[in-house]
């Protein structure tokens, strides 16, 4: 634990610089002040309260309605790198689980809009707020912890991160990691999804895989194994990589056409080629612009959000959702925090089989016969007018 001595001797210090900090980036306005980056289902209001911090609008307080009165109070900080429509997914989802348990708990939650010295404060403020968990939201945040605390006070669960094996930061899927991490994964293995893939297109020719150059978590858990995967299947690979993410929508538009021309070459009718969406948010939320000009193509997902209600929506995804991963984690945070476990003991924390998720409106609208079996296995299921019929595995009526 050598890394950790310095945190706990400077508690008082750390408090003042993190608060000074974020004190001074507030702004005015009626909405709150969080409101740019933080996000939540709206079910979170039954069981909690969310706080904003008058001036802070990188910092948010939540707290139990109602607490168990037997219940010991936890303090619990939650690391955001940025906004996220995934971390809305997946913060609810933990919040709705530490409700399920009935654990008292005093949530903080941290935007450190991916500055290092950001970081370094909000690390302070956790250990001056005498915290007892740390969630890192986001393959950034873990990263960046692991680098910066692996052997820290503080225990730290991994949400919505990439696979912790192919970066590096966990040394096998079954043992722990000895230190103060425990890791979950959004990934599924490449052999498991492109079993499905090979189900749907047995000839398959072509991948185009899209992601975003600057996550570098997508390509090196998801890009780089799909990319050896085809090699040794004859497959030809189409990488269709997003320079500037704030600029996705346009390159886009460019980058999905060409991709479709270079298909043709080898499958004129396009029957053997499939676009493959990484878990990278400023390629997927542009599914909408991916879909327009994907042809007959059809468009795949390794996230299972989105696939979706309506047109706006990949066809199919056979990945993690990140519901499936957050559940999954605050299980590890609860058992951390109130079980006999030691964080490092846990091993990497992946979601089997996968959540296969499926848009038949889509489907139809470029002639894609979907297998039975994935009918069968699907968590989540749109139905030839996009409308929700099964959710969680379960059936979904008109009323809900």
């Amino acid at each position: 634990m050598t890394r950790s001595s310095g945190w706990g001797r400077t508690a008082l210090f750390a408090a003042i610089f993190a608060f000074s900090w974020f004190g001074s980036i507030g702004r005015a306005g009626s909405e709150p002040l969080y409101a740019n980056w933080f996000k939540y289902e709206a079910e979170v209001t039954n069981g909690w309260e969310v706080l904003a911090t008058p001036g802070n609008p990188n910092l948010v307080t939540i707290v139990r309605k109602n607490p168990p009165a037997t219940s010991r109070l936890r303090r619990v900080f939650v690391l955001y790198p940025r906004a996220s429509s995934a971390y809305d997914v997946a913060i609810s989802k933990i919040l709705s689980v530490f409700e399920e348990k009935g654990i008292n708990a005093t949530f903080t939650i941290v935007n450190f809009e991916n500055d290092p010295q950001r970081a370094k404060a909000a690390l302070a403020l956790a250990h001056a707020g005498e915290h007892e968990l740390i969630f890192s939201m986001g393959s950034e945040s873990t990263a960046w912890l692991f680098a910066n605390y692996r052997g820290g006070r503080l225990p730290v669960v991994s949400v919505c991160s990439k696979d912790p094996v192919l970066l590096g930061q966990a040394s096998d899927y079954t043992t722990g990691t000895e230190t103060n991490f425990a890791f979950t994964s959004l990934n599924v293995p490449i052999e498991v999804q492109m079993s499905y893939v090979q189900q749907l297109k047995p000839k398959l020719r072509n991948v185009g895989i899209l992601v975003d150059r600057k996550n570098v978590s997508a390509i090196e858990t998801q890009v780089k194994p799909l990319e050896d995967y085809a090699r040794r299947h004859g497959m030809r690979v189409l990488d269709i990589t997003v320079q500037d993410p704030a600029r996705a929508r346009e390159e886009l538009e460019r980058l999905v056409p060409e991709a479709v021309a270079g298909m043709r070459k080898n499958d004129p009718t396009l029957d053997h080629s499939v676009f493959w969406i990484t878990g990278s948010t400023a390629v997927f939320r542009e599914i909408a612009t991916i879909n327009a000009r994907a042809d007959r193509v059809p468009v795949l997902s390794v996230v299972p959000e989105v696939v979706t209600a309506g047109d706006n929506s990949a066809v199919l995804s056979i990945g993690v959702s990140f519901e499936s991963n957050a559940h999954l984690a605050a299980l590890y945070g609860v058992t951390v925090l109130v079980g006999d476990t030691n964080v490092g003991k846990l091993k990497v924390g992946v979601v089997s089989p996968p959540d296969i998720a499926i848009n038949f409106r889509k489907a139809r609208e470029i002639g894609l016969r979907i297998p039975f079996s994935f009918f069968e296995s699907a968590s989540y299921i749109y139905d030839y007018e996009g409308r929700r019929v099964r959710s969680k595995g379960r059936a979904v009526s008109a009323e809900d």
